[in-house]
């Protein structure tokens, strides 16, 4: 499985926002972002010219790190997005929430999308059902994630809905059995993604 493997606090202070990669770390004041709001690096101090090209790509890079994909895997989102109909940022955005290990993690069923995305690799989640251990597959309306019978994973998974304040409103989770439900697809003002999909679509309609 293909995943960036480079340290998570330094990300989010590149992008000089919380990507909430670390799970709980993340709530607290050990956050990388809280103690230096600044780039990593030698020059992270330093003034940055800022282009609109440099401002396309820096959106980019915070929503590619926020949903944990690799540059092709993002890139192969953004075509699919530009063939449907509608908006294509809107449509990008709904098809990286709708990943099966990203609606994992808004259910509260995973501390990060790291964690989540680890758990059901190695098939501790079902849907409708059946098991699924593919982290991008996409769930649809209707459909009804349940923890893995005999899974033992089950004391994690229970320890990150204690750090669930709320779920999205397309999704219905029940926490004390364990399972959620996909109600509808998601409309862009119940994604909190901190994004500008806009810049992303300028970038890569260069």
């Amino acid at each position: 499985m293909a995943r960036d493997t480079s340290p998570q606090c330094k990300q989010c202070r590149r992008e000089t926002v919380k990507l909430f990669l670390k799970g709980e770390r993340c709530l607290t004041d050990k956050c990388a972002v809280e103690r230096r709001q600044y780039p990593p690096g030698e020059h992270g101090r330093g003034r940055i010219k800022q282009s609109e090209y440099l401002l396309q790509l820096r959106e980019k890079q915070k929503a590619r790190r926020y949903y944990q994909l690799l540059e092709g895997q993002f890139h192969h989102y953004y075509e699919i997005a530009s063939g449907q109909s509608g908006v294509t940022g809107e449509n990008l955005l709904r098809l990286l929430e709708t990943r099966l290990d990203n609606v994992v993690y808004r259910l509260g069923f995973g501390a990060s999308r790291r964690q989540a995305r680890q758990l059901v690799r190695h098939a501790h989640f079902t849907v409708n059902g059946r098991k699924v251990d593919i982290p991008s597959y996409q769930v649809r309306p209707g459909d009804i994630i349940a923890i893995r019978s005999g899974s033992k994973a089950a004391e994690v998974i229970r320890l990150s809905t204690d750090l669930t304040s709320s779920v999205a409103p397309w999704l219905l989770a029940d926490h004390d059995n364990l399972t959620g439900k996909i109600i509808r697809l998601p409309e862009r003002g119940e994604i909190d993604a901190p994004v500008q999909e806009q810049l992303i679509v300028e970038l890569y309609s260069k």
